[in-house]
């Protein structure tokens, strides 16, 4: 398997587990970290919850895809090279903006902003790695 394979893999995953967090409900909202304003709107069955998080897991799908195509496992996507850079630059800057400011702004100070800085550190280094390849 080769690492565009393995960075495509980290992103289906994520989208993954955004659709999970919609189909389970408020109480998968609360445990992966999304707030208990974001849990209160889903138990009252307001539409933003789910429509952030499909968001999410849409854009995460479609970085899984600009990856399989980079790996030549997916059929030619526009840009790919350009795509990917951007996709690396994303993935780095949502890792280190909450590390490097949660000193001054109290809200990044979370669990779940610090738990997934650093997984979104991983994400950005696979796709940096394969970016090398």
């Amino acid at each position: 398997m080769n690492a565009w394979a393995w960075a495509a893999g980290l992103d289906f995953l994520a989208a993954a587990l955004h659709v999970g967090i919609v189909l389970g409900g408020p109480a998968w909202y609360r445990f992966f970290g999304a707030g208990e304003r974001m849990a209160r709107m889903a138990e009252r069955r307001r539409l933003l919850p789910t429509v952030i998080t499909l968001a999410i897991a849409a854009a995460l799908s479609m970085f899984g895809a600009y990856a399989m195509t980079a790996g030549g496992h997916f059929p030619n996507l526009p840009l790919p090279h350009e795509a990917l850079m951007a996709i690396t630059a994303i993935y780095t800057v949502r890792a280190l903006v909450p590390l490097l400011l949660h000193p001054v702004i109290v809200s990044l100070r979370t669990r779940f902003m610090i738990v997934s800085s650093w997984i979104c550190g991983l994400y950005a280094f696979a796709h940096g790695m394969a970016l090398a390849v």
